[in-house]
C-alpha cells in the first residue's frame, strides 16, 4: 500500500487561507459599513455627549433626514446590482418636487390625486429609458445621462422660480410623527423603512430578485440560462424611476416646496451611498441592508459635522470621496480575489 502523503499546515499558511476566504465573503463590505457606522456613532457619542447626541431622537433624526435618500438608494440599489446605473435620479427627484407643487398649488389638484400621477410619471421615465437601454443596446450611462437632462430640463419648463406649498393636506402630512416612545419619525421616514423592507423581500426572496442577481453576475450566462433579460432590465429601471418619483415627494414633504434646482447632483449621493453599503459597481453582488448603512453613515457624517459646529459642510463631500476610494479598494480587493 502506498502512503498518501500531506501537505504540512504551518501557521502562516492557515492565517493566508482565512484572508482569502475573509476577502472573498460576500458579506464583507456590509459588515465593514455597519462596523464604520457603529465606530463613527461610538465616536460621537464620546465627544458630544454633552451636547445631547446620544438622546435617541439624534439617531431617530438620521432616518428623518435621509428618508428621501434612503429611498432613491433602494433604487438605486437594483439598477447597480443589475450591472447598471441611473444617473437621472436626482434629476427625477426634483422634477416631481416641481410638478407636484405645481398640480397642487396652481393647479389646485388634491394631494390624493397628485401622488399616483407623479409616482406614474417617474415610473414611465424608468420605462422608457429601460426600453431604449435594452431595445437599442445603448450604455445605460448614455441613457440615464439624457434623462438628467430631460428631467432638469422638464422642470424649468414647469416654472424658473421656486413653488411654495401651502397646502393643508401637505402641511399636515409634513408635520405628522408617529411616536415610539423614546422619539417619533415622520410619514417620510416610516415609508422609506416600508420601502427598504419590500426592497429586501423582492431582492432576497422572489424570482426578480435572483434574476437581478444574476444578470449582474454575468449577463451572458443568465441570457444562456433563458432568464428574461429584457423584461428585467426593463423592470429594474422602471422600479428605479418610481424610487426615485417617491423620493421626490418625501423631498417635497421634508422642504414643502419645489424648486428647479432641488436634489441636484442628488443621483452621486444614492451612488455613493450603495457602494459605501457593499454593492460591487460590476454589478451581481450586495445586500439592500448594506444600502441603509450606506445611507446612515452619510447621514451620520452630516450630523458630527452639525455637532462639530466649525467645519464647513463641504467636509462632508471630502469624508464622502474618501469613503468612496476606501470601498472601491475593498472591492477591487475580493473581485481579485475571485479570478484568482
Amino acid at each position: 500500500m502506498s502512503a498518501t502523503t500531506r501537505t504540512p499546515t504551518t501557521p502562516e499558511s492557515r492565517t493566508t487561507s482565512r484572508s482569502a476566504s475573509l476577502l472573498g465573503d460576500r458579506r464583507l463590505p456590509v459588515l465593514v459599513t455597519a462596523g464604520l457606522f457603529l465606530v463613527m456613532y461610538i465616536a460621537g457619542l464620546s465627544r458630544y455627549q454633552n451636547y445631547g447626541f446620544g438622546e435617541p431622537q439624534v439617531f431617530l433624526n438620521l432616518f428623518i433626514d435621509n428618508s428621501y435618500l434612503l429611498v432613491a438608494a433602494v433604487g438605486a440599489t437594483f439598477v447597480i446590482m443589475s450591472g447598471g446605473i441611473d444617473l437621472s435620479v436626482g434629476s427625477v427627484i426634483g422634477f416631481t418636487t416641481m410638478l407636484t407643487a405645481w398640480l397642487v398649488q396652481d393647479v389646485g389638484l388634491p394631494l390624493l390625486v397628485v401622488v399616483p400621477i407623479s409616482l406614474s410619471v417617474g415610473a414611465f421615465g424608468g420605462f422608457l429609458m429601460g426600453y431604449v437601454i435594452h431595445n437599442f443596446e445603448i450604455q445605460p450611462f448614455i441613457v440615464t445621462l439624457a434623462g438628467l437632462f430631460l428631467f432638469r430640463g422638464l422642470c424649468l419648463v414647469i416654472s424658473k422660480e421656486s413653488i411654495a406649498i401651502s397646502d393643508s393636506a401637505v402641511s399636515s402630512l409634513a408635520e405628522t410623527r408617529i411616536s415610539l416612545g423614546a422619539g417619533d419619525l415622520s410619514i417620510g421616514a416610516v415609508v422609506a423603512l416600508v420601502v427598504l423592507g419590500v426592497a429586501f423581500y423582492v431582492l432576497h426572496y422572489t424570482r426578480f430578485g435572483r434574476r437581478v442577481y444574476a444578470i449582474g453576475g454575468n449577463e451572458q450566462s443568465a441570457l444562456l440560462m433563458g432568464l428574461p433579460l429584457g423584461g428585467t432590465k426593463i423592470a429594474v429601471y422602471t422600479m428605479s424611476g418610481f424610487c426615485s418619483a417617491l423620493a421626490g415627494l418625501l423631498f417635497m414633504l421634508y422642504i414643502q416646496s419645489g424648486d428647479p434646482l432641488h436634489a441636484v447632483g442628488m443621483e452621486l449621493d444614492a451612488i455613493a451611498a450603495v457602494v459605501i453599503g457593499g454593492t460591487l459597481l460590476t454589478g451581481g453582488s450586495g445586500y439592500v441592508l448594506g444600502t441603509l448603512f450606506g445611507v446612515l453613515v452619510l447621514g451620520l457624517i452630516k450630523s458630527i459635522i452639525q455637532f462639530e459646529g466649525t467645519l464647513s459642510s463641504w467636509w462632508t463631500k471630502i469624508a464622502t470621496g474618501v469613503l468612496l476610494c476606501a470601498f472601491i479598494l475593498v472591492q477591487r480587493a475580493m473581485t481579485a480575489r475571485k479570478t484568482t
